[in-house]
């Protein structure tokens, strides 16, 4: 049986502090990928299980939630995944850039959302004395 959700944190690319409510035997890390603004895209571990490997074998539903309050994130995934079969999973989330009050850029362009790519992966180790 699976266990009950953990906690953790950690921190993206431009500082900003997260909190991730991660199932401990499916969730191995989770990482986040954004453009920065010299216009390169750039990937870092937001967060890594402690855990090498699993305590139980994972249940049939996934579930993991990421909240960064400073800029408005708040979501939660959830897979039925009966075959324990998914090994990654990845959520674009759109985030509004702050408008100027014409919400034109000063050269008279609309702003764009920014664009957050989160990858949730898979790949404990079974659990200890299982095949």
């Amino acid at each position: 049986m699976a266990r009950h959700n953990r906690s953790g944190d950690g921190v993206d690319q431009r500082e900003h502090a997260y909190q991730v409510d991660y199932q401990p035997d499916w969730l191995r890390k989770l990482k986040v990928t954004r453009k920065l603004r010299s216009g390169r895209q750039s990937t870092k571990t937001l967060f890594r299980n402690p855990c090498d490997h699993r305590e139980a074998d994972t249940g049939e539903r996934v579930r993991t939630a990421v909240r960064c309050p400073e800029q408005n994130v708040d979501f939660e995934v959830s897979v039925r995944d009966p075959h324990r079969a998914v090994r990654a999973i990845t959520i674009t989330y759109e985030l509004p850039r702050p408008q100027e009050p014409t919400g034109r850029t000063a050269r008279g362009r609309r702003r764009k959302a920014e664009q957050i790519v989160f990858t949730f992966e898979d790949g404990l180790k079974p659990p200890v004395g299982s095949r």
